[in-house]
């Protein structure tokens, strides 16, 4: 299950998973264009971006920095939806 965490300025989407085995948290990126959406996947605390759709390295390097600074916070969000 993912919980809705962001929207950025531009209409970027970003949620959040429960914790998955492991203590890691998968950070999913979605961003609508014309024919659906670009898509990425983070999972941190590892930061390993995957299914990369869309974004180019400008993009990631923007998403990154936004995932890495708001990490703490997120993990302990999705630690408090996973006792849900």
């Amino acid at each position: 299950m993912f919980y809705n965490y962001a929207e950025l300025e531009d209409g970027t989407q970003v949620a959040f998973s429960n914790v998955l085995d492991g203590g890691e948290v998968q950070v999913s990126i979605e961003r609508p264009i014309e024919l659906g959406f670009d898509f990425a996947l983070c999972v941190i605390p590892a930061f390993e971006w995957t299914a990369i759709e869309g974004f180019d390295d400008a993009d990631i390097d923007r998403l990154e920095f936004f995932v890495r600074d708001n990490a703490q916070l997120i993990l302990r969000l999705a630690r408090e939806a996973s006792r849900e």
